[in-house]
């Protein structure tokens, strides 16, 4: 069954499968950006939360008796933490973009995607047939125009704060654009909370937004939260509408209520602790910038290797110096690339040395 198929990835170097890796390996791969997922402070406190109460796990939909005063104490907390009217706590950042797109983009409707948006939505889009229009990368002259050209009665907008794969943040002209249009804006801030912001609360405190009615964030639990799962921010009616039709949200058990506590827990101490988080990340960002010669806005740093059979080869001589990082191939990404995580928990002069290896080996 599927050989052939099986096969064919192995000839273009495209084959994947699952890898457990020493965990002294120093982590410039995975999305925890502060380095939370090792803390064992932070998860105990979480372990000490849960404890508070006789039920231990989600065990039904949140429609049905699975929704835990966990869940509801995060979603107030980052509903007022981020000044939204409401949140909703999901069970992954995919199920959150599907719930999101399926939902929303009514008859009538139109969504506009940037073209690199989230594999997520662009499945959940999928679902829409005529209803959706891709735009453009980040081009919110282009977006403009097709805003012009597909009037509906509700325009929505779907970006991402930070590109997970291209590391770059979505241009502050398309917020702007959206408001003179009175588009709704769906922003997956999956890799810009916890990352972006004096606060760390992502794109739309980068960019001083005030939030309105019209703006919904997304955003995942296992990146910086260290955690998993994800959540919506919104107003009251777009969540009591998601409530009520995104399947995702009916027909799935409850989020997991550990995860829940973890990332609330985590949420406090981010909050707590943002200026010293700040300033590791603005170091590490200032160096890459300078050693790539080119602007590094996020902790995602994209560098471009010659070919898939190369990118593999630097990826090993990595994991012989004891650094672990992503060798990102197609489809996922239309180059091949080094995905370069400047991880706060890793040292400066890590840092410096992977990025040197790499960039010798890497198309100039």
């Amino acid at each position: 069954m599927y050989e052939n198929e099986l096969k064919a990835l192995k000839k273009a170097r495209r084959f994947r499968e699952r890898k457990l890796f020493d965990e002294d390996l120093d982590d410039m791969a995975s999305n925890d950006y502060l380095g939370l997922s090792n803390n064992k402070k932070q998860f105990n406190k979480a372990v000490k939360l849960v404890k508070k109460y006789d039920t231990l796990t989600s065990k039904a939909s949140m429609l049905v008796n699975g929704y835990h005063p966990i869940h509801k104490k995060f979603e107030q907390t980052m509903a007022k933490q981020n000044g939204f009217e409401e949140g909703l706590i999901v069970g992954s950042g995919y199920l959150a973009n599907m719930a999101l797109i399926e939902a929303l983009v009514r008859k009538g409707d139109m969504l506009f995607m940037d073209e690199e948006y989230h594999a997520s939505g662009v499945m959940a889009a999928e679902l829409l047939g005529e209803r959706v229009v891709k735009f453009k990368h980040n081009d919110v002259e282009d977006l403009a125009q097709k805003l012009a050209q597909y009037p509906a009665k509700r325009q929505i907008i779907a970006v991402e704060g930070v590109y997970s794969m291209g590391g770059d943040l979505c241009s502050q002209a398309i917020f702007t654009l959206a408001d003179e249009k009175k588009a709704i804006m769906i922003v997956d801030e999956a890799h810009s909370a916890g990352v972006l912001g004096k606060k760390l609360l992502g794109i739309f405190e980068h960019y001083d937004i005030d939030i309105n009615e019209r703006h919904i964030k997304m955003g995942t639990l296992g990146k910086a939260y260290g955690s998993y799962g994800a959540y919506i921010l919104s107003s009251s009616n777009i969540i009591s509408f998601l409530v009520n039709r995104g399947k995702p949200i009916i027909y799935s058990t409850a989020p997991s209520v550990f995860d829940t506590a973890l990332a609330l827990v985590n949420m406090k101490h981010i909050q707590k602790h943002a200026k010293k988080y700040r300033k590791k990340i603005d170091k590490r960002r200032a160096l890459a910038s300078h050693m790539l010669e080119k602007e590094c806005e996020s902790l995602i740093v994209p560098i471009e290797m010659p070919d898939n059979v190369s990118t593999q080869k630097i990826q090993q001589e990595l994991l012989a110096y004891g650094y672990l990082v992503g060798a990102i191939r197609q489809p996922t990404v239309d180059k091949p690339i080094m995905r370069v995580i400047l991880n706060v928990d890793v040292g400066i002069n890590k840092i410096i040395h992977t990025l040197a290896l790499i960039r010798a080996n890497s198309v100039q």
